[in-house]
């Protein structure tokens, strides 16, 4: 599934209806560039699920919990930049709270796939960053960077049986928005896009 966020307001809004279908024992990983805007969609993702403590990037402190401010489950908030391999990440022991919380994982593509079979893939792309590969840098330095800088190109991918059936419901959640954000339609049969967006 693909969704365009035009703002940080679509951001949120993506988040809190991501936010609606998961549950405790969900795994995250997290990919793009520095400054693709994975923290920030982190933070609302912890807004929309009501989780305590600022969210902010935890590169030196590596992992860091948010417990609920209800009864739903923590947020624990990963960021495997500094990792150098999945060895390491298993010294951070995150098995034994992967049951009870929502585990996010920034960096985590190679590194994080081994704490569960199941898991939802999130690749960010800021728009300007795909508008800089088919232009040359004369055009990138003429764009209105106040334009291009919210804009973000989101990307899911399902991983194992228990996101089958839910991604098909985050894209139906996402079309309810009406228009907030726009996605590319999902067949729902094996997770494959075809070509046309849904306005």
């Amino acid at each position: 599934m693909k969704l365009q966020v035009t703002s940080l307001d679509q951001m949120r809004a993506f988040a809190e209806a991501l936010a609606g279908h998961l549950r405790a024992g969900d795994l995250l990983i997290l990919s793009g560039n520095l400054g693709a805007g994975k923290t920030t969609f982190t933070q609302s993702l912890g807004r929309a699920l009501g989780v305590t403590g600022r969210i902010t990037s935890p590169t030196f402190v590596i992992a860091r919990e948010h417990p609920s401010s209800g009864d739903g489950p923590a947020l624990v908030h990963v960021d495997a930049y500094r990792l150098s391999d999945a060895e390491e990440l298993g010294d951070l022991d995150l098995d034994s709270e992967l049951e009870e919380s929502i585990t996010v994982v920034e960096w985590g593509a190679g590194l994080a796939e081994q704490l569960s079979s199941d898991y939802l893939g999130v690749t960010i792309t800021p728009m300007f960053d795909l508008a800089a590969d088919v232009a040359d840098e004369a055009d990138a330095a003429d764009a209105d960077e106040d334009d291009e800088d919210e804009r973000r190109l989101v990307e899911l991918h399902g991983h194992g049986s228990t996101w089958d059936a839910r991604l098909q419901q985050v894209g139906d959640s996402l079309r309810a928005l009406g228009g907030a954000v726009e996605i590319s339609e999902f067949d729902g049969s094996d997770g494959s896009l075809d070509q046309e967006d849904n306005q």
